[in-house]
């Protein structure tokens, strides 16, 4: 015999409405009781499908550190693809923004959505907290295991570019990074570190720099930049940054030294940012699609029995005058 809701309310020691509203996500209960309620539910077998409730409300969690659209327009994009998502499906959309020492489950809370999508880094105790509310839950531009996630291609992207630079005959390629916390910049680390081996070529550590925790990707590139300038010995002939924003620190950095982009030193960026066409010369690139980012995390998260857990989108480079004197 097939369980009913009332199996599961004696299971849970709640009444039938309180099964209801639980497996629905309506709100009215303690997050205890619902825990208790879709837990005794799992336990006996009952349809998992209504597990799964119409999602009406969506909130768009993003990091603080992440939370600063005119220095790293990134997420706003992300977020446009989000919200256009959203938007075609019926779905009203929230932003909500918190650091590590704010109370997450208490925010989301007040804003009541049936689904979370969470975008960029956040500590894994915040990750645990979301998983643990029980509602259809997104990972964009991050990993964890067992969890619905949608990512750029990052190690290929890594990978294009250095060999982009490698064709230039630039062999004492940089790199400029973030904290290796944030899966995106772990995978671009790995990628470039990966690209030496393929080539054959010597990797020296000296030259992978990370940017001082706390600093924005300008300021922290910026100083990143005069630590591989001052260094004893020969100085780079290239450098590849972990996204845009740091990439052109660095080329202002150069530029400020004497030297001449890309003649002297070649610099390449990731994400292909609105103002990466337009800097003086115009920065090469790793392109992504940042708005399909958003709007791919959407789609994963309505899916109810995805063929794939984990979504890698497609990049591809984009050449322009900081890299090579003939840009195609």
């Amino acid at each position: 015999m097939a369980t009913t809701i009332r199996d599961v309310a004696r299971e849970a020691s709640v009444s039938i409405g309180t099964v209801s509203r639980a497996l629905k996500n309506q709100p009215g209960l303690s997050d205890a009781t619902r825990v208790r309620v879709v837990e005794a539910a799992r336990r006996l077998g009952y349809d998992a499908a209504q597990l799964r409730p119409r999602i009406r409300r969506l909130t768009f969690l993003l990091h603080r550190q992440h939370n600063n659209f005119a220095a790293s327009p990134f997420f706003s994009h992300v977020l446009h693809g989000v919200e256009d998502a959203c938007r075609e499906r019926g779905i009203v959309p929230s932003v909500l923004t918190a650091g590590p020492t704010e109370d997450v489950a208490q925010q989301m809370r007040l804003h009541a959505p049936d689904a979370i999508a969470v975008a960029g880094f956040v500590e894994p105790e915040t990750l645990a907290t979301l998983a643990a509310m029980q509602r259809p839950l997104v990972l964009i531009d991050l990993w964890a295991p067992g969890l619905r996630s949608v990512n750029l291609d990052n190690a290929t992207g890594a990978a294009l570019a250095m060999r982009h630079l490698f064709a230039q005959k630039r062999t004492r390629v940089a790199f400029i990074g973030g904290s290796l916390a944030h899966y995106s910049i772990a995978q671009r680390a790995l990628g470039y570190r990966r690209a030496f081996f393929e080539a054959g070529l010597l990797f020296d550590p000296s030259l992978e720099v990370t940017i001082d925790a706390g600093l924005d990707p300008a300021t922290g590139a910026d100083l990143a930049m005069q630590r591989l300038l001052d260094a004893p010995g020969p100085r780079p002939d290239a450098v590849f940054a972990y996204n845009d924003a740091a990439a052109l620190a660095a080329l202002r950095a150069c530029i400020a030294r004497g030297l001449r982009v890309p003649d002297d030193i070649a610099i390449i960026g990731f994400d292909d940012i609105p103002a990466a066409e337009h800097a003086t010369p115009p920065l090469s690139t790793i392109a992504v699609d940042k708005e399909a980012l958003g709007r791919r995390g959407v789609e994963l998260l309505l899916e109810e029995s995805p063929a794939e857990l984990e979504v890698r989108l497609p990049v591809h480079l984009v050449v322009r005058a900081s890299t090579s004197v003939n840009p195609s």
